[in-house]
């Protein structure tokens, strides 16, 4: 019998279901989310994540033959990143560039850091910021047969009113899955009964955020203003669905808690005082970096730790 241990990267799932069982999870987690888009797009919107998901399964399946490694396909993980990728584009963008943002959050993003569980960042939100950087034209274009002009935030930053109500249904323009807020938290509620992820990163996330934009927006606590930068921008798409990345966040509680405050404030810097009326994607991301660091300092103390001698005599 070997009884050698056996030591894998990371995401370590502690339930009792594989990674391929905890990624279906959360592509039916994700299904409210798209079907909404779909209802509130039209077919173009289930192309582009028909395309999102063909391109980076794909992708993985060619890049793991090219270079012999053993297909991983079967975990779901690509799956995945091809349905988040394609919530996080609008309708309009042309459809080649969802298929190339699918080729990079695959290849340049997780399998050439050595595939799942290796990746520094979130493959989906790697390839949107790629995108928004490459055309950002088109990746700000959301004209549609549905709607015509700017985003909520976009019209909120330009001195207009919105409808706070229509920003929750999902009944406005945007990118495909980031609309309706009521379908993203069915879609959260889901993987919170599964077990698949927790209220710390989302909760620490959202309450920072709402702290800042009290502070800096200048609204102060209208709350008109405050529950439509709450439903915009995909915050919650990022809260719940990507900023709880099992790779790209942290594992030790207070490093949960503190890589959910500084996605908070680094969202609410990028809209209060950024270019861009959204920043949620590059907030992430820019916590995902930290996260080493993060969880470096958060380590819990071993039980039965014994000082060094040299701090002992101090």
């Amino acid at each position: 019998m070997d009884n050698k241990i056996k030591v894998s990267s990371s995401p370590h799932v502690r339930v009792g279901s594989s990674t391929s069982t905890t990624m279906l999870i959360v592509c039916i987690a994700l299904l409210p989310a798209g079907i909404f888009g779909v209802y509130n797009f039209g077919v173009r919107a289930l192309l582009h994540i028909i395309i999102a998901v063909a391109v980076c399964v794909a992708s993985e399946f060619i890049f793991d033959k090219i270079t012999k490694r053993p297909v991983t396909i079967n975990d779901f993980s690509a799956v995945v990143t091809g349905f988040l990728l394609a919530m996080n584009v609008p309708v309009s963008l042309p459809l080649w560039e969802t298929a190339l943002g699918g080729a990079v959050a695959i290849i340049v993003v997780k399998m050439l850091f050595g595939g799942l569980g290796q990746n520094f960042m979130n493959p989906a939100l790697g390839a949107r910021c790629f995108l928004v950087t490459a055309f950002a034209a088109d990746m700000t274009n959301f004209n549609c047969d549905a709607y015509s002009g700017a985003t909520p935030l976009q019209l909120i930053r330009a001195g207009e009113s919105v409808n706070p109500m229509a920003m929750l249904v999902g009944r406005t323009a945007g990118t495909i899955g980031e609309t309706s807020v009521i379908c993203i938290l069915i879609g959260a509620i889901i993987m919170i009964l599964f077990g698949i992820i927790d209220l710390s990163i989302p909760a620490s996330y959202i309450i920072t955020f709402v702290i800042f934009m009290f502070l800096f927006s200048g609204h102060g606590t209208d709350s008109t203003y405050m529950v439509s930068q709450l439903c915009g921008g995909g915050l919650m798409l990022g809260a719940f669905f990507m900023a709880t990345d099992y790779v790209t966040s942290p594992i030790t509680p207070l490093g949960k808690i503190i890589f959910g405050i500084c996605c908070g404030l680094l969202t609410g810097l990028f809209r209060c005082f950024g270019a861009n009326a959204e920043g949620v994607s590059f907030a992430i991301i820019l916590s995902n970096l930290l996260v080493p660091i993060i969880e470096k300092y958060t380590i819990p103390r071993h039980f039965g730790y014994v000082k060094p001698e040299k701090e002992a005599k101090k």
